[in-house]
């Protein structure tokens, strides 16, 4: 188990949140999942919801902005200012979404996708640092850029963030860990992917048990978009919920932060 109550170094993925038709639905599906308990963002957050576990943050969940749009997990990259990164964004090839605002007195954020079309968010911390568990079963614990070119993608993000990347297949670039600036600490990765049409950040949440929590998750209506499987960091497997959004879950090693 890890506990975070500062503010995430800047360039780490630090908050996920979901974006669906239907969030009672999506509530009830990832209570059912990973015990989650819900507390409102508050009374301008627009429904928002805040997921915890042993009374710290892990999730965001709420109604997506546009009925068009797909229901999916969006990963926020921290930020020391928003308004800062998001001129790079625009600098470095990508795009900026939603301009940088104030959430309340939570923080400050900016929706932007990157040089292939991936979308992320930004995150500059007030009251809320996101993420305050991690590594433990149902928590965050790994999130990964799917990208048609990772040469475009390595460059567009260490452009904007200072990030740097250590290939992990000794031949080249089949996967690549990236790590912040701050102190190297790897905290995500890069995966080239030929069937992303435009870039993806996927989201993966920890279990103390693969198997078990995949098969609970079908029990809910889920499908298995990769079946468990064996991998160099532990199990894992790729879920698609009820309302169509996936994640991943693995059996990953606990860590500090």
């Amino acid at each position: 188990m890890s506990t975070k109550i500062s503010a995430w170094p800047a360039a780490t993925p630090m908050w996920v949140d979901l974006g669906v038709e239907d969030p009672e639905a999506a509530k009830a599906f990832y209570s059912g999942l990973f015990g989650w308990e819900y507390l409102s963002g508050g009374e301008d957050s627009g429904g928002y919801l805040l997921a915890h576990m042993g009374g710290r943050a892990v999730a965001g969940i709420g109604s997506k902005q546009d009925p068009a749009a797909p229901n999916v997990w969006t990963t926020y990259l921290a930020s020391d200012d928003v308004d800062v990164t998001a001129k790079k964004v625009v600098a470095s090839g990508g795009q900026v979404i939603a301009p940088p605002f104030d959430v309340m007195d939570s923080g400050r954020m900016a929706l932007a996708a990157d040089c292939a079309g991936a979308v992320f968010g930004i995150w500059q911390a007030g009251n809320h640092i996101g993420a305050e568990r991690v590594n433990e079963h149902g928590a965050l614990c790994w999130n990964e850029l799917h990208t048609r070119d990772d040469v475009a993608a390595r460059s567009f993000y260490t452009d904007v963030f200072d990030v740097s990347f250590q290939d992990i297949d000794p031949d080249g670039a089949a996967y690549a860990t990236i790590s912040r600036p701050l102190d190297g600490r790897e905290v995500g990765g890069v995966l080239p992917d030929t069937e992303a049409a435009t870039g993806y950040w996927m989201t993966w949440f920890a279990s103390d048990n693969v198997h078990r929590t995949a098969l609970r998750a079908v029990e809910l209506g889920a499908t298995l978009v990769q079946p468990v499987a064996e991998s160099p960091l532990g199990r894992t497997a790729i879920v698609q919920a009820p309302q169509g959004e996936t994640f991943g879950i693995i059996d990953a090693p606990r860590t500090s932060d």
